[in-house]
C-alpha cells in the first residue's frame, strides 16, 4: 500500500484535516494557517493529488481506504499515548465518520462538516440516484454539465435541461481534482451509511449557515439526530472553509473545545 501523503503545520494538540472532493487540499491554506496557531495540523491528501500523483490512474474509491490512510497518518504524527482531533469536509467528513467508527480511542473529537452520505436519509434512495445521475452526466457531457446538475441536486432544485457537452478524455478526467471526485468518489461515498454506535460524545456534525434548506445541511442535521451527537452551524455554505477561513476555523476550535 502506498504511504499516505500529508503535510504538517503548526504546533500543539494534533488536528487531522480530511479535505473534501477527491481529497486535494486546495483552498484550505488560510484555514490551516489559522488552525495551526493552536494545533499541529496534519492535512491528509488521500490520493496524493497535491503530491505528484495528479494525472495517474485512480480506481473507484472506498471510504474504508481513506479512513485507513487517515489512521496511518496518525500513526506517523500522533505522539504515543495521545489522541487526535479530526476535522473532515464533505467526502473527507464521511471518511472522518468511518475513522471514528473504527478507531474511537485514537480520537478526542471529530467535527464532520456536511458529509454527503445521503443514503441515510428517509428519501436516501432517491437522493443517491440523483447524485448517481450527476456522475452519469459527467460521463456523457463533461464537467460543466455535471457541475450544474450537482448544484441543482444539492440545492434541492429540479434537474436542469441537459447542457451540450462531450465526454471527457481519460487524461482530462484524471488531470482535474473535481473530475476525479465526480468519476471516482461521489457515488461510492454518498452511498456510505455510518454504523450505529458512534461515540456521540466525541462527534459534532456541522453545516453552513448558507446551506440551510439544502441537501448537505439536511444530511448533517439528520445524522446528528440519528447518532445523538452535537450539531453546530459554521459560516458560509458547503465551501465555507474557503469562503470565511478565519471565522470558520474559530468555529471549529469552539466545537473542539466543548467537553
Amino acid at each position: 500500500m502506498t504511504e499516505p501523503s500529508y503535510d504538517v503545520h503548526g504546533s500543539g494538540p494534533v488536528l487531522l484535516v480530511l479535505p473534501g472532493g477527491a481529497g486535494h487540499p486546495m483552498g484550505l491554506d488560510a484555514l490551516v494557517r489559522r488552525l495551526a496557531a493552536r494545533h499541529t495540523v496534519v492535512v491528509l491528501d488521500p490520493l496524493g493529488l497535491a503530491h505528484g500523483r495528479l494525472g495517474r490512474p485512480v480506481p473507484e474509491q472506498r471510504v474504508a481506504d481513506w479512513s485507513e490512510a487517515a489512521r496511518r497518518a496518525l500513526d506517523a504524527t500522533l505522539p504515543e499515548g495521545e489522541s487526535a482531533h479530526v476535522l473532515g469536509f464533505s467526502s473527507g467528513g464521511i471518511a472522518a465518520l468511518d475513522l471514528l467508527a473504527r478507531h474511537p480511542r485514537r480520537l478526542r473529537h471529530v467535527v464532520a462538516h456536511e458529509p454527503p452520505c445521503v443514503a441515510v436519509l428517509p428519501d436516501g434512495d432517491q437522493r443517491h440516484r440523483g447524485l448517481r445521475a450527476v456522475h452519469d452526466t459527467y460521463r456523457s457531457a463533461g464537467l460543466a454539465a455535471a457541475g450544474a446538475r450537482l448544484a441543482a441536486e444539492l440545492e434541492g432544485l429540479p434537474a436542469p435541461d441537459p447542457a451540450p457537452g462531450e465526454p471527457p478524455s481519460p487524461q482530462e478526467e484524471l488531470s482535474n481534482p473535481m473530475a476525479v471526485f465526480l468519476s471516482r468518489v461521489l457515488v461510492p461515498f454518498s452511498g456510505y451509511v455510518p454504523p450505529a454506535g458512534l461515540p456521540a460524545g466525541r462527534l459534532t456534525l456541522a453545516a453552513g449557515t448558507a446551506s440551510r434548506g439544502q441537501l448537505p445541511h439536511r444530511t448533517a442535521a439528520f445524522l446528528a439526530e440519528r447518532h445523538g451527537c452535537r450539531f453546530t452551524e459554521l459560516p458560509g455554505g458547503h465551501l465555507g472553509a474557503a469562503e470565511f477561513p478565519e471565522a470558520f476555523a474559530d468555529g471549529v476550535s469552539e466545537a473542539l473545545a466543548v467537553p
